[in-house]
């Protein structure tokens, strides 16, 4: 684990933000290079793609902001730790895409072919930002006996974060960044074959969807408040995030067979 990616003087560059620039970037680097290749005005796609990400970093962190109200509202002072956190990412998600079905309507810029690029431009970068979210501390694993258990000792990211130390923790921030990585590849094979436009997005919600419900079943960063169902082991409970998985996954096949069924009319 390592936090701090560097210090030049009064400055200091976190590993955090250096991935989720990369992130960032790789994202847009795709999403440029498929417009450029399908004939989009790609100024008007990277405006689009500016204002999205904007709408989206905003949409998680208010998402996280109102599911846990009462214990800001008790705790102003962790309301910079908000600012410092990337949110709950199927907030803004969800904000991101709704954002981005008004202003492409107005900017009259084809909803789902562009979706269809949106989808793996959103994995490859969700990808680079676990491996982010790893090298901080955040959205650590529960405890894990196997051998590739990774033991945490930095008492900054601890504080920051609240990741135990000296504890053998599942790596799940890898498990997930190696997942969506995968998923990038399946929908950059599917984009290039695909049948009806909208097809490529709805496998990135139903592909997110599973390996997000999979992946929550080896976080250990979760309160008492964070689950709808609190068995006695991590594949006996439902928390939150598995709820919305759960939404997310019966949206991505009902927009499937939508879209599906319209193009076929």
């Amino acid at each position: 684990m390592h936090p701090i990616l560097f210090r030049i003087g009064p400055i200091t560059v976190h590993t955090y933000g250096f991935f989720m620039a990369v992130g960032v970037g790789a994202a847009i680097w795709f999403l440029y290079a498929q417009a450029k290749k399908q004939g989009y005005e790609t100024g008007k796609l990277l405006d689009a793609a500016f204002w999205i990400i904007l709408v989206s970093l905003l949409g998680a962190k208010l998402t996280l902001f109102f599911a846990n109200l009462t214990y800001y509202l008790e705790n102003p002072g962790e309301l910079l730790s908000l600012i410092r956190s990337g949110g709950v990412f199927q907030g803004g998600l969800t904000f991101g895409l709704i954002f981005a079905i008004i202003y492409f309507r107005k900017k009259k810029i084809p909803l789902w072919p562009t979706a269809d690029l949106v989808g793996p431009a959103i994995a490859l970068g969700h990808g680079f930002g676990r491996l982010g979210c790893f090298s901080a501390g955040c959205c650590y694993g529960r405890e894990c006996l196997q051998p590739w258990a990774v033991v945490f000792q930095n008492e900054y990211a601890h504080g920051l974060t609240g990741i135990p130390l000296n504890i053998p923790l599942h790596p799940v921030q890898l498990y997930e960044s190696a997942l969506n990585f995968l998923n990038f590849l399946i929908l950059v094979a599917i984009l290039k074959k695909r049948k009806f436009s909208g097809q490529v997005f709805c496998f990135y919600v139903i592909n997110y969807s599973i390996i997000r419900f999979f992946t929550e079943f080896f976080r250990g960063d979760h309160d008492l408040q964070d689950y709808l169902i609190r068995g006695q082991t991590a594949f006996s409970s439902l928390s939150l995030s598995q709820f919305y998985c759960l939404v997310g996954l019966a949206a991505g096949l009902i927009l499937y067979l939508v879209l599906k069924k319209r193009k076929s009319d």
